[in-house]
């Protein structure tokens, strides 16, 4: 991943170099008159047509309220097993966890990883243990607000190898998202910033 990272990055940095050698200008003098205008592409320009400025929030809006894995939680009082089951049928990896009534206060994340290394690992039952006692706690999380960029995101999650990050606006727990998600919207960004780039050249702008 960190290596996807880093591709992303280096795609960032040549992307109008790799959309201009790529046009098919055979007269030197539209060649040259191409060239100046790539050059008058300002930062801010790049910026307000969306270059690596894609938000968590935008994210989570794509995934939409009721989409599986944007709001799913359980309690610190739930068993393991039913947080399992939980995931399973909802077809995500990873589950925010909260205290009893207190829907909005996260308590911590409870992944796919905990089950294996705390339960089946260490021989435990999981109809018998809480999803309390295994789950990654509130102070020891890794989080992300609606305005984190997607790219910055990425590696954090990367740097602390997580697939999967709450993301907390003002102490409340407004939603969560995977690696998939982010990785998603970041090649994605980049695609639509090389079609932007491609229509300036040719006078889309």
């Amino acid at each position: 991943m960190q290596g996807a990272i880093q591709a992303i990055r280096y795609h960032g940095n040549i992307l109008k170099q790799v959309v201009v050698q790529h046009m098919r200008v055979v007269d030197p003098i539209t060649r040259s008159a191409i060239f100046s205008r790539f050059k008058s592409v300002s930062p801010a320009l790049l910026e307000e047509h969306g270059f690596e400025s894609t938000t968590i929030l935008d994210i989570l809006k794509a995934k939409g309220k009721g989409a599986d894995g944007s709001w799913l939680w359980c309690t610190t009082d739930d068993t393991v097993y039913d947080a399992v089951k939980s995931m399973t049928q909802h077809n995500v990896g990873a589950l925010v966890v909260v205290k009893p009534g207190e829907q909005k206060s996260i308590a911590g994340i409870i992944t796919e990883r905990d089950y294996l290394r705390k339960i089946i690992v260490q021989g435990r039952s999981s109809k018998s243990t809480k999803v309390g006692d295994i789950m990654t706690e509130e102070n020891k999380l890794i989080t992300v607000t609606p305005d984190t960029k997607a790219l910055q995101a990425m590696q954090l999650m990367t740097d602390n190898r997580i697939r999967h990050i709450p993301v907390i606006n003002d102490k409340d727990m407004i939603g969560m998202v995977s690696i998939g998600d982010v990785v998603r919207a970041v090649v994605s960004e980049h695609r639509e910033e090389l079609d932007r780039l491609n229509a300036y050249i040719q006078g889309g702008y």
